[in-house]
């Protein structure tokens, strides 16, 4: 493995934090939050439109930057810094992939550059808190998540010679507002029960979409109602998804891992910036060994997180599966630097005027929507056949 980076990947990175250093400071954050959209819909564009944000791992044939994991890692620990809210996760991370592996010909040359140009966000409609198991990642991604239209789940069935589905999903990241949702759906009922991933147009009849109240309000999420709701598979019907999902599981938990990573990494500096400047018993709260201590912790915490983060963006670039046991080191750093920073930033750290609170709760929102962090290692030690091939309790 090279460890060093290319002058590419270091111009994302430099471009992309120039960009949110401008664009998406706290109160911006704070906007784009309370927007209907959950995000700040100019900062998409400039995303687009600057950086190509959207289609940074879309083949170039579609109007895509041709990138590999690894640098969309890179720009989303970016992201994580800034705490930005964006349709990056939903669009560019978790849909286009499939969108990619999975559609026809006529499917990809339709929608992807309309992703990798920022006019179309994406969004992946897996049932409840099903999606680290949909994925893999904290399960061994059967068909069960999918829910058969009932308990949360949909139901696919012919009319005619079209698909209707019929069901709901709820904590759909982004879900209020994509313009596009892919469904996966039981199909074919008790004597061939199969599940199949749907495309429906987020403003197609029978669709209602409710925003969510969430833990992170960075993490926009919605449920997702169908009703007889008019749908086009996605790719071949006889196509099993589950391999599709469990590689993007891998890949989507690098990303991830490299965003909870910047995100850490700010809370720390924010920190240590904090004690410089905050005095007692006149000096600055910084210089006590006890605070450094603490600092000190933390900051190898990060450090290895990071290490952790490129070596699986580098690793699923290449195949390798090495992105569960990286998220769950990051989203461990990250709300340990998250819980240090509000304890030593003291009575402000508490209030919701700082942003300190936000860092923690990126940490536990991720860990409700991916993980929790001891089923990501419990599931990577079953797929990796630790433990006599028993796996560990999940």
């Amino acid at each position: 493995m090279d460890a060093r980076f290319t002058d590419e990947q270091d111009e994302i990175r430099r471009a992309l934090r120039e960009l949110l250093h401008k664009r998406c400071g706290t109160e911006d954050v704070r906007a784009a939050v309370d927007r209907p959209e959950g995000h700040d819909p100019a900062l998409w564009t400039a995303l687009g439109e600057q950086l190509g944000l959207p289609g940074l791992a879309l083949p170039e044939a579609y109007g895509g930057a041709g990138c590999t994991a690894t640098e969309v890692a890179l720009a989303a620990e970016e992201l994580g810094r800034a705490l930005a809210p964006s349709p990056f996760l939903a669009t560019a991370v978790l849909a286009a992939p499939l969108l990619l592996a999975l559609g026809t010909d006529a499917q990809r040359a339709e929608l992807l550059p309309r992703i990798a140009d920022g006019g179309l966000t994406a969004a992946l409609a897996v049932p409840g808190t099903r999606l680290g198991t949909a994925l893999a990642l904290t399960g061994p991604g059967g068909g069960d998540w999918a829910g058969g239209g009932r308990a949360g789940g949909v139901q696919a069935r012919h009319r005619g010679d079209r698909w209707q589905l019929y069901g709901e999903a709820d904590q759909v990241l982004d879900g209020h507002s994509a313009g596009l949702l892919l469904v996966p759906a039981h199909a074919g009922g008790y004597a061939r029960s199969r599940v199949l991933l749907f495309l429906v147009a987020g403003d197609a009849d029978g669709v209602v979409r409710t925003r969510r109240t969430t833990l992170d309000p960075t993490r926009p999420q919605a449920r997702v109602q169908l009703r007889h709701v008019a749908a086009e598979p996605l790719g071949d019907e006889d196509t099993d998804i589950r391999p599709a999902l469990a590689a993007l599981g891998d890949s989507v938990a690098a990303v991830l891992a490299g965003e909870a990573v910047g995100a850490a990494d700010r809370a720390l500096e924010r920190t240590v910036e904090y004690v410089k400047q905050r005095e007692q018993f006149g000096r600055a709260i910084g210089s006590f060994q006890a605070v450094k201590h603490r600092l000190a912790d933390v900051h190898v915490a990060v450090r290895a997180a990071r290490s952790a983060a490129y070596y699986a963006a580098w690793a699923t670039a290449r195949g390798e599966p090495a992105g569960a046991l990286a998220l769950a080191q990051a989203l461990e750093a990250l709300r340990t630097a998250a819980a240090e920073g509000i304890q030593l930033h003291g009575g402000i750290g508490f209030t919701w005027e700082h942003e300190a609170h936000l860092f923690f709760k990126r940490a536990a929102g991720d860990e409700l929507l991916f993980g929790p962090v001891h089923r990501l290692r419990g599931q990577a030690a079953d797929a990796a056949g630790l433990f006599g091939g028993q796996g560990v309790a999940v």
